[in-house]
């Protein structure tokens, strides 16, 4: 699996978490859902993504040289 395609599915993962979250636990829990949009909002423009980051130095995606080239 290469780090973009990792992210991505993490990302909707967690977007699915929060969602349930705020449906059966908390309706704040929607504000997890903002700071995940905002995240992936603001790294498709500055390319920095912590996720990769961390997705990175525990070895996902690499040596496929697809990976994420500003992370």
């Amino acid at each position: 699996m290469t780090l973009d395609r990792a992210v991505q599915a993490f990302a909707g993962v967690m977007v699915l978490v929060s969602v349930l979250l705020t449906q059966f636990v908390h309706p704040n829990f929607f504000w997890l859902t903002v700071f995940i949009g905002a995240n992936l909002f603001q790294s498709a423009f500055t390319g920095f993504c912590p996720a990769a980051m961390v997705m990175k130095k525990l070895g996902i995606g690499r040596g496929d040289g697809a990976s994420c080239s500003r992370c």
